[in-house]
């Protein structure tokens, strides 16, 4: 009897201590606060490979927003192909750079919520709730 306490204690602690598996799956979206806008894709593979790619402009103008977000998009779109796969720290709820620091994404299990942390030179990081998606579409902006 005491062997098999054991036993179970044990296999409890190595289920307990393994290493949290990213969701796999597909997100996008779009972030727009004054002249700023940061179209985004993030796609994770099962094997916990990481695609990202968040184009982003600086200092748009009023007018020139429509023309900047069909931009962007097509910037996605066109360069997504080009992007490898990376892997990050995850720690079941936060993505980091290989021994980082920084947050890069945020997962919420409980409510299957996605966010990408973007950093635009010196400024606090921009987080960019994202939406999961099955493939992903011409204009992450909604219109």
């Amino acid at each position: 009897m005491r062997r098999i306490l054991l036993l179970g204690l044990v296999a409890f602690a190595l289920v307990a201590c393994a290493k949290p598996k990213p969701p796999a799956g597909r997100w996008e979206g779009a972030y727009e606060s004054g002249g700023t806008l940061i179209a985004a894709r993030l796609e994770i593979a099962p094997d916990g490979g990481v695609r990202v790619s968040a184009p982003d402009l600086t200092d748009v103008a009023d007018e020139d927003r429509d023309g900047a977000r069909t931009r962007l998009a097509g910037d996605l779109a066109a360069g997504w192909d080009q992007v490898a796969p990376r892997t990050f720290d995850f720690d079941g709820e936060t993505f980091r750079k290989p021994g980082g620091i920084a947050p890069q994404m945020i997962w919420k299990e409980k409510t299957r919520r996605m966010s990408l942390v973007v950093y635009l030179g010196t400024r606090p990081g921009l987080r960019i709730p994202l939406r999961a998606v099955d493939g992903f579409s011409d204009d992450p902006f909604m219109r």
